[in-house]
């Protein structure tokens, strides 16, 4: 998530650049470039969930069967994950970059199984 600032102003000479943000006060190139890092690095180093949706029409054996082929996992893994779609009305089945899971996502759609994305709040 990047955030932006509306600049008002810019002032100052070489080495000395001060912005005038609203609502910010008066920020220092060097300060702002120091705040924008620290947004940066918390934006990529929280993990993102898959999470795929229990839906009317997807048969359970079809669900798990689309979770081996794409994901991998073994038949017993398989099968309790489908099963919490099934019974839960969701499951998490993968985590890490937000990138890596909307692939995830977007191939879970091709499949015709609802799945969403979402950050990881745990």
């Amino acid at each position: 998530m990047s955030r932006s600032v509306p600049v008002l102003a810019e002032s100052g000479g070489a080495g000395t650049d001060v912005l005038l943000a609203a609502g910010a006060g008066t920020v220092t190139g060097t300060e702002l470039d120091e705040q924008l890092d620290v947004l940066t690095v918390a934006d990529f180093s929280t993990p993102w969930l898959t999470i795929v949706w229990n839906d009317p029409v997807n048969l359970m054996a079809y669900v798990e069967r689309v979770f081996r082929r794409y994901f991998g996992f073994p038949p017993d893994e398989a099968h309790r994950l489908m099963m919490l779609v099934h019974t839960e009305g969701r499951a998490v089945v993968a985590s890490g970059p937000r990138e890596e899971m909307e692939r995830h996502v977007e191939a879970m759609h091709e499949f015709g199984l609802q799945a969403t994305v979402a950050r990881d709040d745990a």
